[in-house]
C-alpha cells in the first residue's frame, strides 16, 4: 500500500503540470516574412528503382538488350526442340555497334518450321509486372524481316503460370528498315509479378528491338509516360518545386557517367541506356539489374513539374564527378562542355520557338516555354576546386541568362570545416540559394528546430534544404526505418524552417522513391510494390506542411515571448494564408503525455468561432505504415471550437496538429 502511494505522489506533479495550459501568443496583423512559393518541394533521384521499374511505367526490364549482359531480365528457350530436329531455329544476340551507337544491340529469332510453344522469351520486368484486371496494355517493338513467314503469340503469364492476356499478329511489312508494331492485350486477371513471354512461329529471320509493355493508365494518359498513383503521390503535396535529376546520379563515379541531359531527350530508342550508380554503390544492398533507360528523361521532367505546378529546379554536373568515388576533375580550361550543357538547357527550357534548343522543345510537343528560374550547379560538392568551377559558371550564366537564379552546394554535413568554407565563400559570391544537406538522428532534428534563428537576415544568399531526413539508426543503415520517431522529428524542425522563412526557401526530403524489393537506401518519403503505392509517417508531415503553406509568417511567442522550439517538448509556428484569410498554426507535441495549448489571437477583430484541426499522431514513436497497413498513421480532420479570439486545445502525446482558423 505505501508503495503504490509512493507512486501515486510521484506522478501527481506531473499530472497537474500537464493540466495546465501552455500559452502563445500570436500577432496576427505583423507581418514577419514572406513565404516562398517554392517552400516545399521535391527531391527526385534515381535511387531506389525510382525512375525505371518505379515513376517510368515501362514494364520490360532491359527492353533493348542494352546491359551489361545483354539477356539479363530475360529467359530464351532452347535453340533444339529434340535432338537432332530442328536444327536452324534459334534466338541470338546482334551488336552492330559500329552502325547503332546509341542503341547497337538487338535480338535475331531464326526461324525453321517452329510450331508454338517450342522457341520464345519471357521476360520477368522489376521484381515481376504489376497487372491489374480489365485494364489495357500496350504493347510494342521494332522489328525488322527479309520475308512474311512469321506468327508473334504475345502473352501476359500470372505469378503462377496462368495466362491472363493474350494477342497474335504477323508483322507484314519487309525490308532493311525498322517497322514499329503496336498491339494491346487486356488483362484477365490481377497480379504483383507477372511475366511477359513471346513465342515466334513459322520460318525466317526476324528482328526484335524495343520490345516495351506499357499500362494504359498511366498519368494524364500518356501513352509511354509515367505511372499515375507515383505522380499522384507528388501532386497531393502541392509541391514548389522538383529538383532533378539528383543526387549523386548527377555526378557520375567519373565524369563519363555524370547524367547529360542531351542524351535523354528525344525518341526513347535513341538515349543511351546506361549502368546506375547505384547498381553497386551500397555493398549491402547490390543491384546488378538497376539500369538508366532515360526513359523518365528532362522533357519528361519538364512536363511532369508543368502538370503539378512546381518549378522546376535541374541540378547539372559542374565537371567533378562525385566526391565519395573518383573525384574526377575536369580542367579549368576544358570547362566548355560542361558549361554549354547548363546554358543550352536554359535556352531548352526558357527559349521561343525559333532558336535552336527551343526548336528541339517544341518538336517534342511543348511550343511553349517551360519558363525555368533556377538551376543548380553541382550536386554535394566541395573544396576550392568546386568554387574555382563554380566561378565560371556564375559568370557566364549571369551574363547571357541575368534572371536565372543559382542553386549551389555546401557540401555534405550541416556543419564542419567543409560546411563552414563553403557557406563562407558562397555569400561572398551572393549566390541565390545555398543547399545544405543533413542525414540525422531525430534528436539532432530537434535540438537544431532554433538552427536559422541566428543567419544573416541581411545576406542575399537563402537556404535551401535539399536534403533532409532522420535516421532512426545511423545515416546509411540498412535497418533504418520511416517510424513516427523520425518524421515528429522533422515535424518539429520544420516549425524552424517556417519560422524563418525569411532564410529558408526551400526544402526537400530525399530520397523521394523506393521499392519494397529494389531499395538501396533507407529512409524514404514514398514506398511502392508494383501495383500500389504508400506514404510514409514522413510522407504526411511534409504535406501537411507543403498543403499548409500561408502566405507569410506572423510571430508566434509563449510566455516567455520566445519561439516555441523545444520548450514543455513544444514545436510551433503560424502563418497567414492571405488569399483564404486564413490563419493556420502548426504545432507539435513531442512527449508522451496530453498538453493544454492556448493561443491567444491579437491584431484581429475576430476570428471564426470555429477552426479545422487536422492531427497526425500515434502514441507509438515506432509506428510505421507499410503496404499492408498503409493507414497506421495518416492525418486526421476534426473541428474545434474558439472563444474571443482564443483557440484552447488538447495536444494529444507524440502529435503534430495544423489548425486553420478563418480571420
Amino acid at each position: 500500500m505505501k508503495s503504490k502511494l509512493l507512486v501515486l505522489f510521484f506522478f501527481l506533479p506531473f499530472a497537474i503540470l500537464s493540466a495546465q495550459p501552455k500559452v502563445f501568443t500570436i500577432q496576427a496583423d505583423k507581418p514577419v516574412a514572406q513565404i516562398s512559393s517554392s517552400m516545399w518541394g521535391i527531391f527526385f533521384e534515381d535511387i531506389n528503382q525510382g525512375a525505371d521499374g518505379g515513376l517510368y511505367a515501362e514494364l520490360v526490364k532491359n527492353r533493348s538488350f542494352e546491359f551489361d549482359n545483354p539477356t539479363m531480365g530475360w529467359k530464351i528457350t532452347s535453340s533444339t526442340f529434340q535432338l537432332g530436329i530442328n536444327f536452324g531455329s534459334e534466338i541470338t544476340v546482334i551488336n552492330q555497334k559500329e552502325k547503332e551507337a546509341t542503341n547497337p544491340r538487338f535480338l535475331r529469332v531464326s526461324m525453321n518450321n517452329t510450331p508454338k510453344g517450342k522457341l520464345g522469351i519471357a521476360n520477368e520486368g522489376f521484381h515481376g509486372m504489376g497487372i491489374k484486371k480489365d485494364l489495357r496494355y500496350d504493347f510494342s517493338m521494332l522489328y525488322r524481316q527479309q520475308t512474311v513467314n512469321s506468327i508473334i503469340h504475345i502473352e501476359i503469364v500470372s505469378e503462377k503460370g496462368a495466362i491472363i492476356g493474350s494477342k497474335t499478329f504477323k508483322p507484314n511489312q519487309m525490308g532493311d528498315g525498322w517497322f514499329k508494331l503496336e498491339t494491346s492485350l487486356i488483362a484477365t486477371a490481377t497480379d504483383q509479378k507477372a511475366s511477359l513471354n513471346i513465342w515466334f512461329e513459322g520460318s525466317g529471320q526476324l528482328d526484335l528491338d524495343m520490345i516495351s509493355l506499357f499500362p494504359s493508365d498511366t498519368w494524364k494518359g500518356r501513352k509511354g509516360g509515367l505511372r499515375a498513383d507515383m505522380v499522384q503521390m507528388l501532386a497531393d503535396m502541392k509541391p514548389g518545386f522538383i529538383r532533378f535529376p539528383g543526387g549523386c546520379i548527377v555526378e557520375g563515379r567519373d565524369l563519363a557517367t555524370r547524367y547529360q541531359w542531351k542524351k535523354t531527350i528525344g525518341p526513347v530508342d535513341e538515349r543511351k541506356l546506361m549502368i546506375n550508380r547505384w547498381n553497386t554503390e551500397i555493398k549491402d544492398r547490390p543491384a546488378p539489374d538497376y539500369y538508366q533507360s532515360f526513359g523518365l528523361g528532362f522533357y519528361e521532367y519538364f512536363q511532369m513539374a508543368e502538370d503539378i505546378g512546381a518549378e522546376p529546379l535541374p541540378i547539372l554536373s559542374c565537371g567533378i564527378a562525385c566526391q565519395f568515388n573518383t573525384g574526377e576533375l575536369a580542367s579549368l580550361d576544358n570547362l566548355d562542355p560542361y558549361l554549354q550543357d547548363a546554358l543550352d538547357l536554359i535556352e531548352f527550357a526558357n527559349s521561343a520557338a525559333d532558336t535552336k534548343w527551343g526548336k528541339i522543345r517544341a518538336a517534342l510537343g511543348h511550343p511553349a516555354p517551360f519558363n525555368l528560374k533556377m538551376i543548380g550547379v553541382g550536386n554535394e560538392n566541395w573544396g576550392a576546386q568546386y568554387i574555382d568551377r563554380l566561378q565560371i559558371f556564375q559568370a557566364a550564366i549571369a551574363k547571357k541568362y541575368p534572371t536565372i537564379k543559382l542553386v549551389c552546394s555546401s557540401g555534405f554535413m550541416a556543419s564542419g570545416d567543409v560546411f563552414n568554407y563553403l557557406n563562407g565563400e558562397l555569400r561572398k559570391m551572393k549566390i541565390s540559394y545555398i543547399d545544405e544537406h543533413y542525414y540525422s538522428s531525430p534528436k539532432w532534428f530537434l535540438d537544431n528546430a532554433k538552427r536559422y534563428d541566428s543567419y544573416d537576415r541581411a545576406s542575399s544568399s537563402k537556404v535551401f534544404v535539399g536534403e533532409y531526413a532522420a535516421q532512426s539508426v545511423a545515416t546509411t543503415d540498412m535497418n533504418n526505418k520511416n517510424n513516427w520517431r523520425t518524421a515528429i522529428a522533422e515535424a518539429a524542425f520544420l516549425t524552424g524552417l517556417e519560422r524563418n522563412a525569411a532564410i529558408v526557401q526551400m526544402a526537400s526530403y530525399a530520397p523521394l522513391f523506393a521499392h519494397v524489393e529494389g531499395w538501396q537506401w533507407k529512409p524514404d518519403l514514398i514506398w511502392v510494390n508494383n501495383l500500389k503505392s504508400m506514404g510514409t509517417p514522413n510522407y504526411y508531415v511534409q504535406k501537411l506542411y507543403s498543403t499548409n503553406r500561408g502566405s507569410y509568417t506572423v510571430s508566434m511567442l509563449n510566455n516567455k515571448q520566445q519561439p516555441a522550439a523545444g520548450e514543455d517538448s513544444l514545436y510551433a509556428s503560424s502563418v497567414i494564408d492571405k488569399i483564404s484569410n486564413e490563419l493556420i498554426i502548426k504545432i507539435v507535441n513531442t512527449v508522451g503525455k496530453n498538453q493544454i495549448a492556448e493561443i491567444n489571437i491579437s491584431g484581429v477583430k475576430k476570428i471564426a468561432e470555429s477552426a479545422t484541426l487536422t492531427v497526425l499522431q500515434n502514441n507509438n514513436l515506432e509506428a510505421e505504415n507499410s503496404m499492408n497497413a498503409a493507414n497506421e498513421l495518416v492525418p486526421i480532420d476534426l473541428t474545434i471550437k474558439t472563444k474571443a479570439n482564443t483557440i484552447s486545445i488538447e495536444l494529444k502525446p507524440y502529435s503534430l496538429n495544423v489548425i486553420r482558423v478563418k480571420l
